[in-house]
Order: structure tokens, then sequence, then C-alpha cells
């Protein structure tokens, strides 16, 4: 749910920079958003209810910060970062009360003209932290692609972790 309402936002935003009337010079465009989104996701955090897991309903708001560049030469960088404030959460079999925190940034670099040559670059970094020891989750996402100007793949690597503590 949180990557559905992640790629809305981000979808949006950037429907929104193709309305930007062209430059009437050559100078680089650039714009910042700065958003507050309702947060509501369940996440399973196997570590909690003494190892035998539970849902986790999590609400609160997420920080949404979207900044895009256009340069002179018609380069185009999106820049997104999202972040839960105040997010927090009741176990479902238990009912008790978790945090969620942590930071989500992806850039991605490509050419106005066709879309390449194109770079992106990903990391989340998820936390979802109950009370005592042993029921906190922590996720660890990077992911880096890229594609040179023929549309080729020149360069792939996805790490994802995840740690219960």
């Amino acid at each position: 749910m949180r990557r559905v309402q992640m790629h809305a936002v981000t979808a949006i935003w950037a429907l929104s920079m193709l309305l930007l009337p062209p430059a009437a010079s050559a100078s680089a465009i650039t714009t910042t958003t700065n958003l507050q989104v309702p947060l509501n996701l369940t996440v399973l955090v196997p570590c909690a209810n003494g190892g035998a897991g539970e849902m986790v309903d999590i609400s609160g708001t997420l920080h949404v910060l979207l900044h895009f560049t256009m340069s002179n030469s018609g380069r185009i960088t999106l820049k997104e970062h999202f972040q839960p404030q105040g997010a927090s959460g009741i176990g479902q079999t238990t009912g008790d009360t978790y945090r969620a925190t942590g930071v989500t940034q992806q850039t991605m670099t490509f050419d106005d003209n066709d879309g390449f040559p194109l770079e992106v670059t990903f990391v989340n970094n998820f936390r979802i932290i109950g009370r005592g020891p042993g029921n906190n989750l922590l996720i660890h996402q990077t992911l880096h692609v890229t594609f040179n100007a023929n549309g080729e793949m020149t360069a792939f690597q996805s790490n994802i972790s995840t740690e219960c503590r």
C-alpha cells in the first residue's frame, strides 16, 4: 500500500511537471514540491507476538519532498524523498503499539528527448519499532539501474534485507 501511495504521488507530480510552460530562455527549470499525505498501511512484523508474527495497522503522515530539474541540455533529474511522520500502529493480535520510521529516496535522471540514457537509484530504510526487544522490524532496500543512450541496460544492482531485533 505504501509503495502504491508513493508511486501515485510521484506519477501525479511528474505529470504536473510536463504541463510546465516551455522555458523562455536557455536557463534550467527547477521546482520543488513539499507535501504531507495520509499514511495508512498494514505491515507483517514476523518477529512480533513472541516470534509468531502479527499484522500491524500503521497510520500517520507521510512527508513527501519532490524536486524536478531540467538542465539547459534537456537532461531531467527527479529526486523523491518520503518519510513517515508521527506514524504509529497497533498489532492486530496483541494490541501492542509500534512506531513506523525511516526514509525512502529515489533519484532518476534521463534525457528529455527519448528517455535515454536513464539512471535510477532507490534506497529505502523502513522500521517498525515495538516496545521491548525482539519485535522490531528493519527493512533495507537498494536498487540501481542504468540504461545507455541506446536503451540497453548496462548496470543492475538490487539488495533487500530484513532483520528482526
